[in-house]
């Protein structure tokens, strides 16, 4: 029988139009409503193979002509596709000879295998009820849509996995850049604490007893710092593997912030903070957690917006008690801050400042553990806002 070429070349455009689209049932919706023009069907049905289990199930199915309004009564093709699997070829099968009173009883089916990197990922099946028997262009065109969907499978593959890679490559840069700042953070501490205990130690050397507190005040502050920095790292790490206990109780956030708040303005008498509360209900969570987040927010804006005066927003709705967290620093550029979260991420811009890219990650996880949501917004030059969402009846 010749090739209808008009019929494959339109089958060829629909192969294309599909291939940039990210939802794969999206285009295969769109790939067969277009295909039904020339090639009619009732039922499809789309059968996946389980990877671990090697179960066959229904990924995505459709009824789209006869016994619509009847889907659960009328056949999807199950034991087609379990032979298209087990002999992995395109499979017609036909009803016995008639007569039948109701149409639906009258499947013509056929199921065609799916592959993707050479592998059989499933089957698909076409159902139409009554015939006409499918002819050998029918089946020629069922073919061009299987491959067709096979191809949009190993394209959504691909471009998982290349996602995945670039992942990867981006986490082992950032644990190579970290590797490199947390030999400088610790050597830093460690190089004051020598080398002034050794200045206290020399013999040779009288320091008056102001001289000698001023060291000592150093030694205690560069060990309060190295401590801090190793807390942060297994902290991080506990947080990472899931093996941080939270304890949940009802608690004030807004009592918290002011805590926070009074505690940092003690530290940094300059530090302008204006506290914008409304009214706000109590909310489970974790207190000292809760607290630990407030401190990474208020140390980074005093780290990398100096002198910037603060503003910390809270209002509740139905669902949910939001905080936002805002400096006038010099803001954060657009294309990192999808990444400021991730952990040993830290922008380019500030990487001459000390810190290891763990304080926000400690905060995103913190907060994940509250089935809560940070994220960050910020205008180059005008600072930055971060929000917090926490739920104020969180799942059980």
């Amino acid at each position: 029988m010749p090739v209808d070429l008009k019929t494959l070349d339109f089958v060829h455009a629909l192969r294309q139009a599909t291939r940039g689209t990210e939802d794969w049932k999206a285009a295969f919706d769109q790939l067969l409503a277009s295909v039904r023009e020339e090639f009619v069907y009732d039922n499809v049905a789309l059968y996946m193979l389980d990877a671990r289990t090697h179960a066959l199930d229904v990924a995505h199915a459709r009824a789209a002509g006869r016994g619509k309004t009847s889907e659960a009564d009328v056949s999807w093709g199950e034991g087609i596709a379990g032979q298209v699997i087990a002999r992995q070829e395109t499979i017609v099968q036909e009803p016995d000879a008639g007569p039948y009173q109701n149409r639906l009883d009258a499947p013509y089916l056929i199921g065609l295998p799916i592959l993707a990197a050479s592998r059989l990922r499933g089957a698909l099946v076409f159902v139409r009820f009554g015939g006409p028997a499918y002819s050998d262009l029918h089946r020629l065109l069922a073919e061009w849509v299987a491959g067709t969907v096979s191809s949009m499978f190993e394209s959504f593959a691909l471009r998982e996995a290349r996602r995945e890679l670039d992942s990867v490559q981006r986490q082992m840069r950032l644990q190579d850049d970290f590797a490199s700042t947390i030999s400088h953070e610790l050597r830093t501490p460690l190089g004051f604490i020598k080398g002034y205990s050794t200045s206290l130690l020399r013999t040779d050397t009288h320091w008056d007893e102001s001289t000698q507190r001023e060291f000592l005040s150093i030694i205690v502050e560069e060990t309060d710092r190295l401590d801090e920095l190793i807390e942060n790292m297994l902290e991080s790490a506990r947080l990472h593997s899931k093996t941080v206990k939270l304890k949940f109780q009802q608690l004030q956030l807004d009592a918290i912030v002011r805590e926070v708040t009074a505690r940092f303005r003690t530290h940094h008498p300059q530090l302008e903070v204006q506290l914008q509360f409304d009214r706000v209900p109590p909310i489970h969570g974790d207190g000292v957690r809760l607290s630990q987040v407030l401190d990474n927010l208020f140390s980074n804006a005093i780290k990398y917006a100096p002198g910037s005066p603060l503003t910390i927003g809270m209002s509740a709705g139905p669902k949910k008690l939001h905080l936002a967290f805002a400096d006038q620093g010099p803001g954060i550029p657009g294309q990192y801050l999808p990444f400021v979260f991730e952990r040993f991420y830290r922008v380019p811009a500030e990487s001459r400042l000390s810190g290891t890219g763990l304080g926000l990650y400690i905060c995103k996880q913190i907060i994940l553990a509250h089935h809560g949501k940070i994220w960050a917004e910020s205008i180059l030059n005008h600072g930055s806002t971060f929000h917090i969402d926490l739920p104020i009846n969180p799942p059980a």
